[in-house]
């Protein structure tokens, strides 16, 4: 799917699926916006939480004997 420079994010859904998350997010008080935004904000959050998690891990980790031995190897 393109992507352009624009502020937009087009995409097809399901009208049944649309109707019905509409119908929930009204409900709730929620326009589709304020929802999308939402739920973009935690998962790059979350993402970024989850690679710093990651690498703080890897970070800490001693050297495999494999991997020490290759680094140490002499040619």
């Amino acid at each position: 799917m393109p992507r352009g420079e624009s502020g937009r994010i087009v995409l097809e859904v399901n009208p049944e699926e649309k109707r019905d998350l509409y119908d929930a997010l009204g409900q709730d008080g929620l326009t589709l916006k304020d929802w999308f935004l939402g739920q973009a904000r935690r998962y790059l959050r979350d993402r970024n939480q989850r690679e710093l998690f990651f690498e703080a891990a890897e970070a800490s980790r001693p050297f495999s004997a494999g991997k020490n031995a290759e680094s140490t190897k002499q040619t």
